[in-house]
């Protein structure tokens, strides 16, 4: 199959104002694509675009229906269509399951899953006259368990197995679906992670191996797209945690436990 010609592509980039999101956009922006941020964040949103060359910001609420209406709309009525959808809105919580109010997963939920939902299901005509592509953020929590993390690896599995069914509904009107799945990120995304009460957390974070910056997590979508891929996993920790949960998943289970025990600390 050939590559997609990404050149001049208009670009549609929800989470635009955090790290991956701007990183994204610039990313797109340097290949000469129209790119439009999308952010409910309107302060962040203007920083971002301010550091995406020619870039348009869209102040929205991509769990609202009408909002994500509202955006579709203007984007079609400003640059004349959409070629790329790119779902990257997301929040994050840490907390013990049995702490957490169930809201707080709700919102995780809402955001992280609904969000790229209402979006892509707003923009897919648009895409579908365009033959274009939707590449989603998911994380290597969408295929593996995770602790501390519950509704946000509900929320990534969600997505991996809804946008595996939207790539098979959609493949008849010439639309690619990339999922990409990273390993940790370097962004401040954790710095506004939710605690069990639903407010931003001073738990500090626990991982296991490096990160990976935001700049590699957009080269890398960005290459994908171009290439026509179902699927890639970003990090070596991330590819290395997949294989052990798919062939040993009780070793895994071992092994992320020990190294991710302090997110339980109460």
């Amino acid at each position: 199959m050939s590559k997609r010609d990404l050149t001049g592509a208009r670009v549609l980039i929800t989470g635009g104002a955090g790290g991956i999101g701007k990183a994204i956009g610039q990313r797109f922006a340097s290949s000469g694509a129209a790119v439009v941020l999308v952010d409910i964040d309107v302060e962040r949103l203007d920083e971002a675009v301010a550091r995406v060359g020619g870039a348009i910001g869209m102040a929205a609420d991509i769990t609202d229906a009408d909002a994500c209406a509202w955006v579709v709309g203007q984007v079609e009525s400003q640059l004349g269509g959409i070629d790329v959808l790119v779902n990257n809105a997301g929040v994050t919580h840490r907390s013990a399951f049995t702490d957490t109010d169930p809201a707080v997963i709700e919102r995780v939920m809402r955001v992280n899953y609904l969000g790229a939902i209402t979006m892509t299901h707003a923009a897919a005509p648009a895409l579908a006259a365009s033959h274009g592509a939707i590449a989603v953020l998911t994380s290597v929590a969408g295929v593996a368990p995770i602790i501390g993390r519950t509704g946000y690896v509900g929320a990534k599995h969600a997505l991996e197995g809804s946008f595996a069914t939207i790539r098979s509904e959609l493949r008849t009107d010439g639309v690619d679906v990339t999922i990409v799945a990273p390993t940790f990120v370097d962004t401040n995304m954790q710095a506004r992670a939710l605690g069990a009460d639903g407010s931003v957390t001073k738990h500090p974070q626990s991982r296991v191996g490096g990160q990976v910056s935001a700049e590699h997590v957009a080269d890398v979508l960005y290459r994908a797209v171009e290439a026509r891929r179902r699927h890639v996993t970003i990090g070596s920790i991330g590819k290395l945690s997949t294989i052990l949960w798919r062939f040993t998943p009780g070793l895994y289970e071992r092994l992320m436990t020990r190294g991710l025990s302090s997110e339980l600390d109460r």
